[in-house]
């Protein structure tokens, strides 16, 4: 029998509104993150010189040159040296920019001279450019522009997903595939994007942004040696104490002029040791702000030097009075046609033309062909790559690609022409020129537009939508206690205006032909629902209470909760916060006692006998004494420190060592030591196992028949023994006998998959009959009425029902216990049920341990002790909560923000505690592998939702684990018998029978059934609050990256760990929705049990 319409409606009101809400933060995530991480796609396509970039044939007489590819090389070798941030400025001369003025004295001008001096005495053999850098200006970004031609961002989506490593075609790959020698020394940042390319390298660590001079002292001590020595064909410096000392004393201080000068001996030495043969390009990779940092658009951080030598002659003109402006990524295909490489597949750079003009002696026409040859093939390069990627993504502008693809084929068709019929044809060659440079900067401009630009009014528009949401949870959490919030019909005009809205702008948009985008979509349905509820709910409920109410977070938790959203703006916080958010924990635990201790709450029972004045009877919370409370403080600080021993550090605290026992047994070496350590694993589970197993049977829950409990008694062992096998075969999987070895591989598919499948029937056959308790049925006398009920028949309303479950509740216990049997002529009760006051925890706990079995075998084995302290830690917490939570009956019931803070920064300790950092380096992916041991083939789904399950497991384990702190107090109701005076039913029976006393057993959860309305409302405020500080987490983590994205750190902290924020609040907000889904879903099976029994009590 289903429960009652009015309480269904009630619990999916309460589902739907936290789930309108879970949309909210959803959208304003979406909108922020649009305007703020870079994305594109990464292709895996590689040029090569058997394919031409088109179908044209390349130009005359090249293919027979030896060392020819596409184009004839100019240059047998090439001296790259990459000084980190050489700002444009850096390499000006000092001078005024004022006649009759003294020089300008900056540190930084002048220090170049030696540029300056080869620029007068040879000017057909250098050039200086101003190199245009593409945002987002981080060093590693940067590298892969130059040495891809494209516009890497934050997120290059791929196939290299789990590493650092360039996939993309590139220059240092081209190079080893034509079999050039490329030799490395300087910044170990290309170690990890190109592994293994390196004929020599000399790597030197690059994170100590304090050290100027170690990897320069390095460079130098190698690089004339390397360059005299001749076993190379590129040579690559990276030098960064020109970085490093804007970093940490700004571009102005006298250190850059002594660190500039020594660069600019660098380049003497290394003008003095070139031969005809080589080139020498001395580059910036971005510059610097005003305080020496860079990561973000500003005209200072774009601006990089770019400086081209060679000791023949290289150009057909002297330099311009004002360099030139070119494109960074313009140097990618430059630099592989002079060296006959190919053009790396994803450039979208165009050649510098003045490089294949010949030199002074050349002739204009010839000149000019060489020029339109260079520019043809790249174009041919750029029209392939572009074909090729809205191919596989609709990332670019239709209209626009359409443009662009016919001005191509009209300069190719010229092009073509022009080579049948050369004579008299100079204007028709300038003309083709000029098409070719139209197109590829064309080309170059509508993939800036698609990848390489904040949106500022997306960033804003997003935070500004999360600062709403998370003021409307506080508003909402207030107001939903109060009696007669009518939240549900509050809900449905605000959704409806909100798919108005959308349907209006999707049809404007249909109408006008525009690209419809879905992230703004969804932003226009979640402010158009949420400005009407805000106003409507103001206007009708709001406003007749005071301001002050609106805010109730208790000062020392808003403090702290504040002090925490205030590091979100520290990169060295964001570091530190693995041991930050124990201290913060540990401090609201502290807190906790202490206001035990100052509400009496820790005072004997017998100096608590004032009674409490009001219209609500407080079952009162349990009373702890000193000790009882102290012990479970203590308990709970040394559950901390304990996990805190289970760390990784991160890459940014060089001096910190991570947890050793963060790695695989099979890692290990030493049969003992591993031996002991699986013992200890496999322990911890028996533990957990045993814990969860007392717990119920304490509660009388394991006693029921119903298939849930029976699943606790023979499948959560066989999951512990499933476990524990798999870990004995993948720790000692090196040491297993050949003939053995395809039964382990075959058993290390089937164990994780049979603890999965287990895992899913236990939590189908939780949610198929979730009331776990034990029914007894009696032979008695004729049956009479046994419940007091001011109606006939069955319940005829949700009043009726709820009037008599507490009443048939007693009557259960006392029946169960023989406490029934002296009533005189009514007969016992024949059904009894055993404990029903812990029904809805036992499913909680129940559902909890069948998710924690599945996400730990998805961690490394050791990580197993960490889920047995998290067990433990939270049971203590429930527990100190429950002292300082007051039962009221007949409600309202309310969870304190404390609690909620307390168990949210719980989750964020257990993160940090099961080895995660918010950082890509430190994702697991070997979870992608539990279960699959030979890979998933083409789908990324499965291995991103193992991966993703392993990273935020305990967002998910607490979120769904939430409603616990409103069911606790209710549970930790004391169990010993209470005295209640028993009201007689007529005055012939209160004449008869003297008045007297009978036991009353305790309601527990029961309590909760007293009264629906405020049960829902309890469980909507809950999941506000818990959605409120999640929200204000990722609301600061926006705000951060957004303030701060020219800041250094900003790609490297700010948005790995916005990222990671987005992705576990949406984790913990399915949780959450999950855990509260399946309290309600239990109380409705209780609802339908207690219908059940008043219609056979009535038959």
């Amino acid at each position: 029998i289903p429960s009652p319409a009015p309480t269904r409606m009630q619990k999916v009101s309460v589902l739907l509104f936290l789930a309108w809400v879970c949309f909210l933060f959803y959208a304003g995530i979406a909108l922020f993150t649009s305007g703020f991480l870079l994305t594109r796609l990464e292709l895996t396509n590689h040029s090569s010189c058997q394919e031409p970039p088109g179908p044209e044939p390349l130009p005359t007489g090249h293919q027979g040159e030896p060392g020819a590819c596409w184009m004839a090389s100019r240059f047998s070798r090439v001296v790259l040296v990459l000084i980190d941030a050489l700002r444009f400025d850096f390499a000006q001369p000092q001078v005024s920019h004022i006649p009759g003025e003294p020089p300008v004295s900056l540190p930084f001008l002048g220090k170049l001279s030696s540029l300056q001096r080869i620029l007068e005495i040879q000017p057909y053999h250098a050039r200086l450019y101003r190199s245009q850098v593409d945002p987002p200006t981080t060093t590693m970004q940067r590298l892969k522009a130059l040495t891809t031609g494209s516009l890497p961002t934050f997120i290059d989506a791929g196939s290299n997903f789990a590493s650092h490593a360039i996939v993309e075609d590139n220059l240092i790959k081209q190079l080893t595939s034509a079999g050039r020698r490329v030799v490395f020394m300087g910044d170990d940042t290309w170690k990890d994007l190109f592994p293994g390319a390196f004929s020599q390298a000399f790597f030197f660590p690059s994170f100590n942004v304090r050290d100027l001079h170690t990897v320069d002292n390095g460079i130098l001590e190698h690089l004339y040696p390397t360059m005299d020595g001749g076993e190379w064909d590129v040579l690559i410096a990276h030098f960064l104490g020109v970085d490093h000392c804007g970093h940490k004393h700004g571009p102005h201080h006298p250190e850059m002029a002594k660190k500039l000068s020594q660069m600019d001996q660098m380049i003497q030495g290394l003008v003095e040791r070139l031969e005809n043969d080589t080139l020498l390009v001395v580059a910036g990779d971005h510059g610097m702000t005003m305080n020496g940092d860079h990561g973000g658009d500003s005209e200072l951080e774009v601006s990089a030097a770019l400086f081209l030598y060679s000791p023949t002659a290289l150009f057909p003109s002297t330099p311009p009075e004002e360099p030139e402006v070119v494109p960074q990524v313009s140097l990618v295909p430059t630099l592989a046609l002079l060296l006959g490489l190919p053009i790396p597949f994803g450039n979208i750079g165009e050649v510098m033309t003045e490089l294949f003009s010949g030199n002074k002696d050349s002739q204009p026409y010839s000149s000019a062909l060489a020029q339109a040859s260079a520019l043809h093939l790249n174009a041919q390069q750029v029209s392939r790559f572009l074909h090729t990627y809205s191919a596989a993504t609709q990332d670019l502008q239709v209209k626009e690609l359409q443009r662009l693809q016919s001005l191509f084929s009209k300069a190719s068709a010229d092009y073509q022409r022009l080579l049948q019929s050369p004579q008299g044809a100079e204007a028709t060659l300038q003309a083709v020129i000029a098409e070719l440079q139209q197109f590829l900067r064309g080309a170059r401009a509508m993939c800036i537009e698609s990848w390489a630009r904040f949106s500022l009014v997306r960033m804003a528009g997003g935070a500004t939508l999360l600062a709403a949401t998370c003021f409307l949870c506080l508003l909402a959490s207030r107001w939903a206690a109060s009696p007669g919030f009518p939240f549900h019909s509050l809900l449905l005009i605000p959704v409806s205006w909100g798919l108005a809205g959308a349907i209006v702008y999707a049809g404007l948009l249909a109408t006008t032909g525009l690209k419809l985008d879905p992230v703004v979509l969804g932003a226009v349905a979640a402010v158009g629902s949420l400005l009407p509820f805000l106003w409507k709910s103001w206007a009708g409920w709001g406003a007749r209470r005071p301001l002050a109410a609106l805010l109730p977070i208790p000062g020392p938790v808003l403090f702290l909760q504040l002090v925490r959203w205030a590091t979100f703006f520290s990169d060295s916080f964001v570091i530190a916060e693995a041991r930050a958010t124990p201290f913060l924990l540990g401090s609201l635990i502290l807190l906790l006692v202490a206001q035990l201790h100052w509400e009496g709450q820790l005072l004997p029972p017998k100096l608590l006998a004032i009674p409490r004045l009001g219209p609500s009877t407080p079952a009162g919370p349990p009373r702890h004494n000193g000790m009882q409370a102290l012990g479970l403080g203590v308990g709970l600080l040394l559950c901390t420190r304990l996990a805190g021993l289970f760390h990784r550090c991160p890459e940014e605290t060089p001096a910190c060592r991570s947890s050793p026992w963060l790695s695989p047994l099979a890692s290990m070496v030493g049969g003992r030591a591993k031996n002991l350590w699986y013992g200890a694993c496999v322990g911890a589970l028996v533990v957990l196992l045993a814990a969860v197993r007392l717990w119920l049977r304490r509660y009388g829950n394991l006693k029921s028949p119903e298939p849930p409990v029976l699943f606790v008694r023979w499948g959560l062992p066989l999951m512990t023994l499933s476990t524990a096998a798999y870990w004995a075969l993948a720790s000692g999987a090196d040491e297993t006998p050949p003939r053995l070895r395809a039964l382990v591989a075959g058993a290390s598919v089937v164990l994780p998959r049979a603890v999965a499948g287990l895992a899913a029937s236990g939590l189908v056959l939780l949610l198929w009959r979730p009331v776990t308790v034990l029914v007894k049925a009696g032979m008695g006398t004729p049956r009479t009425r046994t419940v007091l009920t001011p109606f006939s028949g069955p319940p005829a309303s949700q009043v009726d029902l709820d009037y008599v479950a507490p009443q048939i509740y007693r009557h259960m216990q006392e029946v169960f216990r023989g406490q029934l049997g002296r009533t005189n002529s009514q007969g016992p009760l024949t059904v009894a049920a055993y404990q029903l006051g812990s029904v809805y925890s036992a499913a909680m706990v129940t559902a909890l341990t069948l998710l924690a079995f599945p996400l730990l075998l998805l961690h490394a084995e050791r990580i197993s002790l960490v889920f047995l302290l998290l067990f433990l830690q939270s049971f203590l917490l429930l527990h100190l909560l429950a002292a300082g939570i007051p039962i009221t009956t007949p409600g309202p019931f309310t969870v304190p923000w404390q609690a909620v803070s307390a168990w949210a920064l719980m989750a964020t300790q257990t993160f940090y505690s099961t080895g995660h950092q918010p950082v890509f380096p430190a994702i697991h992916w070997h979870a992608a592998f539990v279960g699959f041991p030979e890979g998933h083939g083409s789908s990324i789904w499965l291995p991103a939702f193992l991966v993703g399950a392993n990273t935020f497991a305990s967002h998910l384990l607490f979120a769904v684990g939430c409603p616990l702190l409103l069911l606790w107090p209710f549970l930790c109701e004391s169990h010993g018998p209470r005295k209640r005076r028993q009201t007689p039913r007529n005055d012939a029976e209160a004449r008869v029978r003297p008045e007297e006393e009978e036991v009353e057993e305790p309601l527990m959860e029961m309590r909760l059934r007293d009264a629906p309305h405020h049960f829902s409302a309890a469980l909507l405020q809950l999941g506000l609050k818990y959605l409120f500080v999640l929200g204000v987490q990722i609301l600061a983590c926006s705000l951060a990256a957004s303030i701060l994205r020219r800041h250094l750190m900003v790609w490297k902290v700010f948005a790995p760990k916005f990222i990671f924020e987005a992705a576990g609040f949406i984790v913990s907000s399915v949780g959450l929705l999950l855990g509260i889904a399946l309290v309600m879903r239990v109380d409705g099976a209780v609802s339908s049990w207690f219908k059940q029994l008043v219609l056979a009590q009535q038959r």
